[in-house]
């Protein structure tokens, strides 16, 4: 008799139980069932003690270690870039900012300190700017400006678009800035609206440059030289 068969009969007498009516043909059966189920149960315990070890080996030798060596971020999708149509565009040469289909006339920088073209994204905007007045090329004083739209491009160059309330009159005529974008106080106010913070802004072309006016030269007048005549002195003849 199997020891598996000693162990069940035992286990039977232990707990007063009644033997089952099965004939030993069964028993027998039922032991080797149980063998079978222990054989099956123990191999898928080693098998997935196999499985364990080898995805540790396998982590070890190829470096596995996440804490000393992290696994470099994903690489983005898509870089993002400036839009293709900007928001406001700044033509130079005709002194005009166009922006939603409206032109508004402006002043740029002057002959000694012209404005850069290139493309810029609104960074800051404030209603009121005190502007040092050495940025402006004035002396003794600073100038409020207002509706002040800050500037700046790709290379770290800056800017600024601005109400230019000391000249009025120079908007869509003549440059007169140290560089920067002037406009009337009423055109900067609605462009102040219609930017946010982000916006792009095109400068393109270059500003006309002057014609010299040239100054006549005189012509000199000769000085009329006085004509002395000399009248002849007519001697009479005294008879005796």
């Amino acid at each position: 008799m199997s020891d598996e068969l000693t162990s069940d009969l035992r286990e039977l007498a232990v707990t007063a139980e009644t033997p089952p009516p099965l004939s030993g043909a069964e028993i027998r059966g039922r032991a080797v069932r149980r063998r079978r189920h222990r054989r099956t149960a123990a191999a898928v315990v080693g098998a997935s003690a196999a499985a364990a070890l080898a995805l540790v080996l396998a982590l070890n030798l190829g470096g596995g270690d996440t804490n000393r060596h992290p696994s470099p971020a994903a690489s983005p999708t898509g870089t993002p870039t400036t839009p293709a149509t900007p928001d406001a565009s700044v033509d130079l040469f005709r002194r005009v900012v166009t922006v939603a289909g409206r032109e508004l006339p402006l002043s740029s920088g002057a002959p000694l300190t012209p404005t850069r073209a290139g493309r810029m994204t609104v960074t800051a905007k404030v209603s009121m700017k005190l502007v040092p007045a050495e940025e402006l090329r004035f002396e003794g004083y600073d100038i409020k400006l207002p509706w002040f739209i800050e500037l700046r491009a790709s290379d770290g160059r800056t800017n600024y678009i601005a109400g230019l309330t000391y000249d009025e009159k120079a908007p869509g005529y003549y440059n007169s800035t140290s560089g920067w974008i002037g406009l009337r106080e009423s055109d900067a106010q609605w462009l102040y609206g219609q930017l946010k913070e982000g916006s792009v802004v095109d400068i393109e072309g270059a500003a006309p440059t002057p014609t010299p006016v040239s100054t006549p030269t005189p012509v000199s007048t000769p000085t009329p030289t006085s004509t002395l005549i000399t009248s002849p002195t007519a001697t009479a003849a005294v008879g005796p």
